[in-house]
């Protein structure tokens, strides 16, 4: 901002949600740009691009049309209507999408050709490679194709969400023209490679260019591509609401019901997008809007490929310069060494004290799946509990608590359902699991659970000892060699206790209960954090050392933000390291200039949350499940554990400074809202935190 701001109640101290999402996903489009990368590396960043987009438009934009048929008169924090709003962000998405599809078109299809990667058009094939995919198309996708038509008998047909389809214009032998729709089969590869590795072809133009095949007795064909988005819902729960339940009215057991609902809702939800290629045209395009009954407005043309969220399955095998070297996570240096089948030991070596483990940097396999699985075996353990918000589609953990189960141990698992687009994996995972015996719940009343905790119930000759894991990300291991996370596996009585009680509170609907250690949503945390922010002013006014550092994914919630303005109006220096969105304005005169933000991206995706406070010179550290959302503070389950043990602070600290060193993943917040990629100063060494970490 170029004036100062002193009023943290001005609608100018506040940068708008979705723009800033956008935001984000700008700093994630300049490493498809960034020519350091190795180039495979840069198309699956283009991947991922169209893959954000894709749920931007699905959940954000999507709820912004829910809001204005809702409340459209509507105003923000940030003094935006929903309208507004849905302008900004469309301008924003439109511009973000003609530079994705530049670079596509113009930069890595030429830089692909140039290391003999072939993504080719199929007017452009050699008449062999022609042939080829003629006999393909003829063998593997004509037998599945279904041809849509649209006239006196045929109304215009559902289109699904995300789903790839040719809007083709039929010339028959007497002149007449029709329209037929004809849906791309998803159970095709996107991506038709060639002999030899002479390249690859998209399964639509290799579609387009034997619709003689299908139609035989057209005299000609004028074909273009399409794609609808559909909005998604977040929670069923509001789906009650609307049909004037209370929660109190519900019968026992709605909640499978009422997901299994709102993914049906879902399919049908309407359309807040329609790609369409850029060839178009007008009049054909103006009948695809009317047919689908959008506003105009929400059509995007498309110069090159449209659904790009596909490069993400576009294998290239060799060319291994063109990518990262390889990660292998290495185990943990406590836990190397224990043997699978010592149960006693891998216990005892927890008993010791409590450990970190870094992911993917370290193994989740040996780690907190070991834990689990020795946990599954070990006669001494009584019970296992453990919550799932999204786990892989072949979990070992989901067969180490079946196991568990069918041993006769006590095992509880909260599996939650409203994990959008992961509702149905794990309504299907909580039958598996009551069928081996377990004891399964899913999900609490109204709040989403979105804590990360385990714990292992273990008969010991001094008694029953708990064994708990209070972590950042899921319980999944694909993401856990993907997602960078962190997680504390201890036996501390006290932390045991308040799990337990966490775990009781879940599964029993038992009240909010009085909790020693852990920050608890929607409960105790938004209280806590409060209390820590203001604590850190009084401490810097009063002369003591001072000072608040945060790792988080996003920051949006107002109350938070005005207290950290006050915080940083007070003196205190704030450093956050926000992943993704962020509405706090850092390094405003008079507003926030003590606030550093800075945003890390790369290789892996950062997810974990740690939060420090100076606390007069004996540091409060703390790690868990919630960002400083609203969502998070109110309307979920969280966890957030204070670390206790010395070894393990320290290990955050040094974390934490890792972070703040790094000079070339890292982009800062300008007191605009914009954000400058941080490169090394003369005679600096680069320093990449990632890079660090492996």
């Amino acid at each position: 901002m170029n004036v100062p701001i002193h009023d943290i109640d001005s609608y100018e101290a506040y940068i708008n949600r979705e723009l800033s999402w956008l935001s984000f996903a700008r700093r994630v489009l300049d490493l498809v740009e960034d020519t350091s990368l190795p180039l495979l590396e840069r198309v699956k960043f283009a991947g991922i691009m169209g893959m954000i987009y894709d749920e931007f438009v699905m959940k954000r934009m999507g709820g912004l049309h829910q809001k204005i048929q809702k409340k459209p008169q509507h105003i923000g924090y940030d003094g935006h209507t929903p309208v507004e709003e849905l302008a900004m962000c469309w301008k924003e998405l439109e511009g973000q999408t003609r530079i994705l599809d530049d670079l596509i078109e113009d930069t890595l299809r030429p830089a692909l050709a140039a290391e003999g990667i072939h993504l080719m058009d199929y007017p452009a094939l050699a008449k062999r490679d022609q042939n080829y995919l003629e006999n393909y198309f003829k063998k593997s996708v004509l037998p599945i194709l279904t041809p849509l038509a649209v006239d006196a008998a045929h109304p215009f047909p559902f289109i699904s969400n995300l789903s790839f389809n040719l809007a083709i214009t039929i010339t028959n032998d007497g002149g007449r023209n029709r329209f037929v729709r004809l849906k791309v089969p998803s159970n095709r590869s996107r991506w038709v490679p060639l002999p030899k590795y002479r390249g690859f072809v998209p399964l639509e133009q290799v579609i387009a260019h034997n619709l003689h095949f299908l139609f035989p007795k057209a005299t000609s064909f004028d074909t273009y591509f399409f794609r609808v988005t559909r909005a998604a819902k977040d929670n069923p729960w509001d789906r009650a609401r609307l049909d004037d339940h209370s929660a109190d009215e519900l019968p026992p057991g709605s909640i499978i019901g009422m997901v299994t609902a709102e993914l049906n809702y879902r399919k049908f939800a309407g359309i807040v997008r329609l790609e369409v290629s850029d060839s178009i045209p007008e009049a054909l395009r103006n009948w695809l809007v009317e047919q689908l009954r959008i506003d105009h407005r929400l059509v995007m043309p498309i110069r090159g490929l449209i659904g790009c969220s596909d490069l993400l399955d576009f294998k290239v095998t060799g060319k291994e310069h063109l990518r990262d070297q390889p990660h292998h996570p290495v185990p943990h240096p406590r836990l190397r060494k224990i043997s699978p089948i010592d149960h006693n030991g891998f216990f005892q070596e927890i008993k010791k004290r409590d450990i970190l483990i870094h992911l993917p940097y370290q193994d989740f396999d040996t780690s907190i799946l070991s834990l689990l699985q020795h946990a599954a075996v070990d006669p001494q353990v009584l019970a296992i509990k453990l919550t799932i918000y999204r786990t892989s589609k072949d979990s070992p953990i989901i067969r180490a608590l079946m196991d568990a189960a069918r041993r006769g141990k006590q095992v509880a698992v909260l599996v939650e359902i409203t994990a959008r687009f992961d509702e149905a994996p794990n309504i299907e995972w909580g039958k598996q699991l009551e069928r081996a015996g377990a004891h399964v719940v899913y999900g609490v009343e109204i709040l989403k659970t979105h804590v990360k905790l385990a714990m292992v119930v273990r008969e010991e000759p001094q008694g029953i000892k708990r064994y708990v894991h209070v972590g950042t990300g899921n319980y999944h291991t694909g993401t856990a060699r993907l997602y960078e996370d962190l997680g504390v596996i201890s036996c501390n009585d006290e932390l045991g206790e308040d799990v337990a009680k966490l775990f009781n509170e879940l599964t029993g609907a038992i009240p909010p209960q009085d909790y020693n250690l852990l920050l608890v949503a929607p409960h105790n945390m938004r209280e806590r954090f409060t209390e820590l922010i203001r604590q850190e002013a009084a401490n810097h006014q009063a002369g003591k050392p001072a000072g608040i550092k945060a790792k988080i994914n996003q920051l949006q919630d107002r109350k938070i933000i005005r207290e950290l303005y006050q915080a940083s109006q007070a003196g205190v220096p704030i450093t956050l390291c926000v992943r993704g969105l962020c509405s706090l304005r850092a390094g405003v005169e008079g507003l926030s200039e003590t606030i550093r933000v800075y945003s890390i991206l790369g290789r892996f995706l950062e997810h974990s949350r740690i939060y420090r406070f100076e606390n007069g010179g004996d540091p409060i550290i703390l790690l868990g499940s919630a960002d400083w959302m609203k969502r998070n503070l109110d309307r979920r389950m969280e966890s957030v554990m204070p670390v206790q043990n010395p070894h393990v602070k320290q290990e955050l600290e040094r974390i934490l400074s890792v972070y703040e060193s790094d000079n070339t993943n890292s982009w800062e917040m300008q007191p605009d809202g914009t954000y400058l990629r941080r490169t090394p100063e003369l005679g600096s060494e680069p320093i990449t935190a990632q890079q660090v970490f492996v």
